[in-house]
């Protein structure tokens, strides 16, 4: 297969929740086939540094959340690079509770905070839904451009609370129902959208990443490498050649596909 069929070299690419774990190595992956990148996050500052490592990007703070962030996103985008080639929607929040001893109590699905489910809403499924609105509309009147939106394989299956057991058989966490709740929505939306615009030649796709290794607890690792038939926790890095086959004309033949990289998770 030509390596062209792989290349960014002409394309624009913005890429939100860009300063996240895996983000940053989108962002990489994407530069290093030659895009021209637009770096987004909510901080102005954090995005502009960031920015710096690449040889043709921006960085731009921005609240996804709000339709008049995204459109601000847009327009200096469009004032940079002149248009949007690849959007991929990573930004996204999953629970975190400041204080260890109350997280089990309070992520019961019994307990789970109102606001906590609210935040993951706006964040996980509105912000993606605005992104999409303003961004992917300008691409559709285009005519062409690739969408990747970033769902988990919690979209696709319940969590598994054991994974967060300790060896002495008491409970740290529970994954709580919003993540899994906006990642399936994210895995509807896009489904939608890829038959909206798909005679307008706008492609639209999921990747659906499997856990990523960041220094959670031995005992996380341990059960969930015991759940992988692969063995491991995913690398950062391990999602780089899906985001560049899902951007480039590798995949020109796909959209409203669903794509699941999780080392074998949702195997078995």
């Amino acid at each position: 297969m030509p390596n062209d069929l792989f290349s960014l070299e002409s394309k624009v690419a913005v890429v939100t929740g860009a300063l996240g774990l895996i983000g940053r190595e989108h962002c990489r992956a994407l530069s290093d086939a030659g895009a021209r990148l637009v770096v987004t996050d909510v901080s102005e500052e954090g995005c502009t540094q960031f920015a710096r490592e690449f040889p043709r990007a921006i960085g731009v703070g921005a609240d996804i959340t709000k339709r008049a962030g995204v459109e601000a996103l847009h327009a200096r985008t469009l004032a940079a690079f002149g248009s949007v080639d690849v959007l991929v929607n990573n930004a996204a929040i999953n629970d975190k509770f400041e204080t260890p001893a109350v997280a089990a109590e309070l992520s019961k699905f019994e307990n789970y905070p109102i606001e906590l489910w609210q935040q993951s809403l706006d964040v996980n499924v509105t912000g993606m839904f605005l992104c999409c609105q303003v961004i992917g509309s300008a691409m559709a009147k285009g005519g062409c451009g690739s969408i990747i939106n970033i769902a988990s394989t919690y979209g696709l299956v319940a969590p598994d609370q054991s994974l967060y057991c300790r060896p002495d058989g008491t409970q740290s966490f529970y994954k709580s129902a919003a993540y899994p709740v906006t990642k399936g929505a994210v895995i509807a939306l896009t489904k939608f959208l890829a038959s909206y615009w798909g005679s307008q030649n706008v492609r639209v796709n999921t990747l659906c990443p499997g856990g990523v290794e960041n220094g959670q607890d031995e005992c996380f690792i341990a059960n969930y490498e015991k759940r992988t038939p692969l063995g491991r926790m995913a690398k950062s890095g391990d999602y780089r050649g899906a985001i560049v086959f899902l951007a480039s004309d590798a995949s020109s033949y796909m959209t409203g596909a669903n794509l699941v990289v999780d080392g074998g998770w949702t195997a078995w």
